[in-house]
């Protein structure tokens, strides 16, 4: 997949598991690990997006290890957590990562290529439902974004990623309601002028 899809499914898995693990879905330090970890993956690709970004190493993993080769196994999943762990990092910095890094092989799973999870062994694991960078792949990642948000734990994810996303301010919001605010009346509540009036007429005559 491309690295905008792998960005979105990053994005969406955290906002799924992070409530589950019981640490807060929008905090932004850890929704950017998240990201960062579904892009990690493509290390092994020079002309990738984080490949591009830290050559020569993603040149010696190409010509070494090949693209979707060891970058893209569970044991390199393995590996990230151990040396995370191994170098005390905390749980709130290694979950996201390693979930950002599970959603970018889930979602090269939904390509023809598919993955050698079980690098070094041979054998590829594919559910080819989308070529990457066809007209069909951003229907796939919308079709999981709609699960993610459909899955989200707590009304209060739900509420923080419509205000984020402002999606009240262009969908109806009959969709979102009540995650939506009531609109703002457009005009000021009319003066009331009977009890003026009536104070007046009860006036004195004459």
């Amino acid at each position: 997949m491309m690295a905008g899809s792998h960005v979105a499914l990053g994005a969406a898995a955290w906002l799924v598991v992070a409530p589950r693990l019981g640490l807060p879905a929008m905090e932004p330090i850890q929704l950017v690990l998240a990201i960062g970890g579904a892009l990690l993956p493509d290390i092994d690709h020079p002309q990738s997006w984080v490949g591009r970004r830290v050559r020569p190493l993603s040149n010696f993993i190409a010509a070494t290890l090949g693209h979707r080769g060891a970058t893209h196994s569970l044991l390199a999943v393995v590996g990230c957590a151990w040396l995370l762990l191994h170098d005390g990092y905390s749980r709130a910095i290694v979950a996201p990562i390693l979930v950002g890094y599970l959603s970018h092989l889930a979602g090269d799973l939904f390509t023809p290529r598919g993955l050698r999870l079980a690098w070094p062994l041979k054998g590829t694991w594919a559910l080819p439902l989308c070529r990457s960078g066809s007209p069909f792949e951003p229907l796939v990642v919308a079709s999981v974004l709609l699960w993610a948000w459909c899955s989200a734990a707590t009304p209060q994810t739900r509420q923080a990623i419509v205000s984020a996303t402002k999606a009240c301010a262009w969908v109806p919001s009959d969709l979102f309601a009540p995650l939506c605010p009531p609109p703002r009346q457009l005009h000021a509540k009319p003066r009331k002028r009977s009890s003026v009036l009536a104070s007046t007429r009860s006036g004195p005559r004459g």
